[in-house]
C-alpha cells in the first residue's frame, strides 16, 4: 500500500536567480535520453539497497519501499543537453529517509548511486541530505515511464539531471568519491548548471 502524501504538502525545492541558468534553452517537452536500452524490470525480484558505510544495511521490496512515508517536490530539470523544463511534480521517498533508516557512518561522505546495466554517478552525502531530493516513481501525477526511469529514478535539482539517474537500485555510501559513468568519460564531477560544470577540465 502506498503511503501517499499530504497534496497540500509539496517542497519547492529553492530557486536560483536568474531561474534559468546560463546556456541553458526553456522547453516544455521531457526529451528521453540515456545511454543504453531501457531495461525490463520484473518487480517481483525488484529490490533497493543502502550499503557500504552505514550502521544498518538495508533493502527493500517493490512493495516494502511504496509504503515508506512519501512527499512531493516541485522542482526545475536542467539537462547537460542544454535544454530545461519547469515546474516538475515528483513523488516519491525523500533520499534523507532512507539514509536516516540504514544509519550512514561518520566518514561516510560521498555516495555512488548504483542503477539498472552498471551504470554509476557519485554525489556528495550532504547533497542527498537536502530536502527536495527523492527517489521518485511519479511525476507530474503519473507513474514514471519506463523511458523516463520506472520504476526508481533519483531526482536531484540543483545538479545537472545526468545526476539524477534512471532505474536506480542502490545507493552506496563510501569515504572517498568515486566517479560514475558520465563522470569517468569526460563530464563535471559537480555539475552545478549555474556554474555550468557540463565537463571536466581534463
Amino acid at each position: 500500500m502506498d503511503s501517499r502524501p499530504d497534496p497540500a504538502d509539496t517542497r519547492e525545492s529553492p530557486r536560483q536567480e536568474p531561474r534559468l541558468p546560463p546556456g541553458q534553452i526553456l522547453t516544455d517537452k521531457w526529451p528521453v535520453l540515456h545511454h543504453g536500452p531501457v531495461p525490463r524490470v520484473d518487480l517481483a525480484k525488484w529490490d533497493f539497497k543502502v550499503f557500504g558505510l552505514v550502521e544498518h544495511p538495508a533493502r527493500w521490496t517493490h512493495e516494502e519501499f511504496r509504503s515508506l512515508p512519501r512527499i512531493r517536490v516541485r522542482s526545475d530539470i536542467h539537462c547537460v543537453t542544454r535544454w530545461s523544463r519547469y515546474d516538475n511534480l515528483w513523488e516519491g521517498v525523500a533520499v534523507r529517509e532512507v539514509l536516516r533508516r540504514a544509519a550512514p557512518k561518520p566518514d561516510a561522505r560521498h555516495a555512488v548511486i548504483h542503477a539498472e546495466q552498471g551504470y554509476t554517478t557519485n554525489l556528495p552525502v550532504q547533497e542527498l541530505l537536502n530536502d527536495d531530493v527523492l527517489l521518485a516513481d511519479k511525476h507530474d501525477g503519473a507513474d514514471l515511464s519506463p523511458e523516463h526511469g520506472w520504476p526508481l529514478r533519483l531526482v536531484v535539482p540543483r545538479r545537472y539531471f545526468w545526476k539524477s539517474a534512471k532505474w536506480v537500485r542502490a545507493i552506496e555510501l563510501v569515504a572517498a568519491d568515486r566517479p560514475g559513468f558520465w563522470e569517468e568519460n569526460g563530464y563535471h564531477n559537480d555539475a552545478d548548471p549555474w556554474k555550468e560544470e557540463r565537463f571536466s577540465d581534463w
